[in-house]
């Protein structure tokens, strides 16, 4: 008996640890596949950052081109922050013989196209010899044009969109429809203008004195900007700068624009480097995922703090 005992213990602890041993390399298995997992997907991610490099490699000499793209906004791509990242990144890269901003935007913060104005000639200014265009594809409109005008030269498209050379607060007026829907509307507000262009309240005629002098303020701006980028060029009318938009023919028969080109063109013909390198910042899936979720909850708070609809003034 005591024999049998032992061999049932001996059995039952080799069959324990075969089964420890299986565990063990079970484990080891999935940590080797997880392992080799992982060197594929950071291989993967290693190339396609090598892909997005490329386009910044520039072996000898190169026009380096930044792509400012859509509305012009704080939160968007065509954001001043974006821009002139890729402006500097242009700018500070050894082998640049000349630099391009192609355009296509139909304006938007009066603020972002400011900074991106400012920059460019700052930018102008620090590198007095390497020249810095501007490329209008189907559009420069308003912000678009504002930021256009701080270039050395101005290039269009026969059928591009050039001008707009105003400003606007866009709402809409709700006043009484609440009232019919049987819906009471409660505000409770610091300060007699606080709800300033509020759409659900009549519009004060000095508020709207106050606001059309503010527009008028960051017009005179804006004109101001594009006299001082365009200088003598300019073959200035009475409708030029009332917010009308010109093909890229009559462009540049009023001095808005300097002659017709293409990304390609200016380069091959004018700054005599035919290599393109784009040097417009890339953003990656997580941090655009972020922005438009920061862009999104930032927006959502806003509205819990205020009621009432505040618009923006905006060059578009």
């Amino acid at each position: 008996m005591a024999d049998e005992g032992w061999e049932r213990r001996a059995l039952e602890t080799l069959a324990n640890d075969i089964v420890v041993e299986r565990r063990r390399a079970r484990r080891w298995s999935i940590f080797f596949r997880l392992l080799t997992l992982a060197v594929i997907v950071v291989g993967a991610l290693a190339l396609f950052g090598l892909a997005g490099t490329r386009g910044q490699l520039c072996i000898d000499k190169c026009t380096a081109v930044v792509h400012l793209e859509g509305e012009i906004d704080r939160e968007g791509r065509a954001s001043a922050e974006n821009i002139i990242q890729g402006l500097h990144a242009a700018f500070e890269h050894p082998g640049t013989k000349g630099v391009l901003l192609r355009i296509n935007s139909p304006g938007g913060s009066p603020v972002q196209a400011g900074q991106i104005f400012a920059e460019m000639r700052r930018l102008r200014a620090k590198y007095p010899k390497i020249p810095l265009h501007a490329v209008i594809e189907d559009m420069a409109a308003s912000g678009g044009y504002y930021v256009a005008a701080a270039a050395d030269r101005i290039y269009v498209d026969p059928a591009s969109l050039v001008g707009s050379i105003g400003v606007l607060i866009d709402s809409f007026g709700f006043v009484g429809t609440l009232e019919k829907l049987g819906v009471e509307r409660r505000v409770l507000a610091a300060g007699e203008n606080k709800t300033f262009l509020d759409p659900f309240l009549p519009l004060k005629e000095p508020q709207r004195e106050y606001a059309q002098t503010m527009l008028d303020d960051i017009h005179q701006q804006f004109i101001g900007a594009v006299r001082d980028g365009r200088g003598p060029r300019l073959k200035e009318s009475p409708d030029m700068f009332s917010g009308l938009v010109w093909n890229g023919q009559r462009a540049v028969d009023l001095g808005l624009a300097d002659a017709f080109g293409s990304v390609d063109s200016v380069a091959r013909d004018v700054i005599g480097a035919e290599e393109v390198v784009d040097f417009t910042p890339k953003e990656d899936l997580g941090s655009r995922l972020a922005r438009r979720f920061g862009a999104e909850a930032g927006r959502t708070a806003i509205g819990a703090l205020r009621s009432g609809a505040l618009s923006v003034p905006a060059l578009r």
